[in-house]
Order: structure tokens, then sequence, then C-alpha cells
């Protein structure tokens, strides 16, 4: 790797959150001289410690965006990777900080208020998180908490736009964050789906990133942050934000209450081994020819399947049996899809 010669300059900009900033601003040993000079002296307190040759030119922004405000500065290679180490530690530092306070909520409103403050300090504007429990029609339970423009929200569930919103698609599509913006790289993106997400922007929702999670058998959920319309999404809190989105969605499956634990059904090996060849589209001669066995026995063997799932349908059998994960989708996807050599 080129490395820059320790005499070259770069200029580097770091974001602070509002409320770090105020606090140096107002420090006692700084709070001499006009506000502006104590803006000057708040700032070289940041970065003077890491050996900042030119400290602070400009403030940028100041006022415009209340839950951050971004510095620049002059430095030379060595207060430059300083500068880094230290924004470093000040994002681990923010993490430990909203992740004590997201576990330590005991109900709904004290979560509420604890994403409100997460969202902020990580330079979002707008957080919801969506927990759903289903586990059987007496034990299902959800939560739905957000800070999203009345607008928004009420176009939202008045056009019950839940079911086709393609974040949540693309949550059962990714083992971690996603940017929104990267939505078409993970599920198919139909007309409707661009303009829900116009209609958001306009609605005062811009970009956003999400951390879905999903407990396969009991519940499923997101946690999403987002920025206004034509401000863009804070890149380097990404991480942190993954970290927060998953422990406070922890919090609300303890919330909620985690599912009683019900008796599943239980089929034999071959009733599974015709449930899943079934599942991979094959008639129930198929079936039999694969298996060697009579035509009759598979369809004993399936009816048993679904008189034990209570539902029938082939289709709600399937659908049952990956939720219980009886089967899973890899077993179908591999057999449905062989590899090319």
């Amino acid at each position: 790797m080129t490395r820059l010669a320790p005499t070259k300059a770069h200029q580097i900009r770091i974001n602070v959150h509002a409320e770090t900033y105020h606090r140096w601003r107002n420090d006692p040993r700084l709070r001499r001289g006009a506000a502006k000079e104590r803006s000057h002296r708040a700032i070289q307190h940041l970065f003077q410690p890491l050996g900042i040759e030119h400290s602070c030119s400009a403030i940028v922004d100041e006022g415009k965006e209340p839950n951050s405000m971004t510095f620049g500065a002059t430095c030379g290679i060595a207060g430059w990777e300083r500068a880094l180490g230290r924004s470093m530690i000040m994002r681990l530092h923010l993490m430990e900080d909203l992740v004590s306070e997201i576990c330590s909520v005991d109900d709904e409103d004290e979560l509420h208020a604890a994403l409100m403050t997460a969202a902020r300090r990580m330079c979002f504007d707008h957080f919801a998180l969506v927990y759903d429990r289903r586990a059987g029609d007496e034990a299902e339970a959800n939560l739905l908490i957000h800070d999203y423009p009345d607008a928004w929200a009420n176009v939202y569930v008045d056009f019950d736009l839940g079911g086709a919103d393609p974040v949540r698609r693309a949550g059962e599509r990714s083992l971690v964050g996603f940017e929104w913006q990267h939505l078409p790289d993970l599920v198919p993106m139909t007309e409707g789906d661009r303009h829900m997400l116009a209609v958001g922007r306009e609605n005062g929702v811009g970009d956003g990133f999400t951390v879905p999670r999903h407990l396969p058998g009991e519940a499923s959920g997101s946690c999403s942050f987002a920025v206004r319309p034509n401000r863009e999404i804070p890149r380097e809190m990404l991480h942190v934000a993954e970290i927060v989105g998953a422990f406070a969605l922890a919090s609300a499956r303890r919330i909620v209450g985690v599912a009683p634990v019900r008796e599943r059904p239980v089929l034999s090996k071959r009733q599974r081994e015709c449930v899943l060849w079934s599942a991979r589209g094959k008639s129930q001669a198929e079936i039999a020819a694969i298996l060697g066995i009579s035509e009759e026995t598979v369809n004993q063997h399936l009816r048993t399947a679904r008189d034990r799932y209570a539902v029938h349908c082939r289709q709600a059998l399937i659908l049952c049996a990956l939720f219980d994960g009886l089967i899973g989708f890899g077993d179908i996807i591999r057999w449905a899809r062989p590899a090319v050599h």
C-alpha cells in the first residue's frame, strides 16, 4: 500500500454529534470571549490532541443540521491517522451508550424514547421498528413504533402498504442491514414499489437503512433509520446502526414476550420426503416413482401430513413445513437450480 509522505497535508472532515460539540463549547475551561471564539476553541479542543497542525478553519452548516456538525481542518498524515482512530473510538463509545440504554428499557414507550435518541445521535432523522410474533392464532402479537412524519404514517396505514413494502420484502433476503438505495439488488422492484418510495419522499422520508431479523417459527422484525429527503445517509454510522437495530429488536422481543412453546406436528421420514418432493413441484405419480412406493401411498402420506397441520391444500402444507423448519428453502432451491459446472 502506498503511504503518503508525512509532510503531505490532508483535508479532513469529522462528524460530531451536536450534543458533544455544545458540551465542549460550553466547557468552563473554554467559556471566555465571544460565541465565535468559543466555537473555535471548542473545535481546537477536539483536534489538538490529534496532532493536527492547523485546527479548524471552518464549521460547516452549524445550525442547519440539528443533529451533527461537520468540522474541517488541515493536518499532516500522522494527525490524519490519529483523527480516524479517534473517530472510530467515538463511534464505539456511542454504540456502547446507545445499546446500554436500549437494553435497559422496560416497555414500549421507553423503547420509543431510546430509539428516538439513538436515531438523532447517529445523525438520522427518523426511526421505525416493527416486530411480529407469529406462533399460532392465540399467541400472535406485534409491536410497531416510529417517529415518521404523520403525513407518511397516515398514508402507510390508510392504504395498508405494509404487505407491499419493498423494504420489508428485502428484509427477508438479507442477513445484514441494507440501504434502501440497494433495494433493486435484493428484490425485483415494481412500478408500484418505486411509486411508494416516491410518495414517502414527498411526505418527508428519504433514504434509509434497515436492520432485519427473522426467527423462523416464531417472529420477524426490522428496525429502520431514515433521513429527510435531500439528505445523505450518514454512512459512517451504519455499523453503529446495525448493532443498535439488532439490540432494539431483541428488546422488542422481550417486551412483546417470547411465544409460548407449542406442540408441533410430527411427520415420519417418509411423510417429510413426500412433502419435500411436493414442494419441488413433483406430482404424486412422480413422487411415487422417485421414492419407489405406490401413488396411493404417496397420497396417504400427504393426506396425513395435511391432517396433522390442519390444512386442506398442498400449498398450505408446504408453507407450514417451511415455517416450522421441517424443510428449508435451500432444500428446494438447490434442487431446482443445479450448480453450473
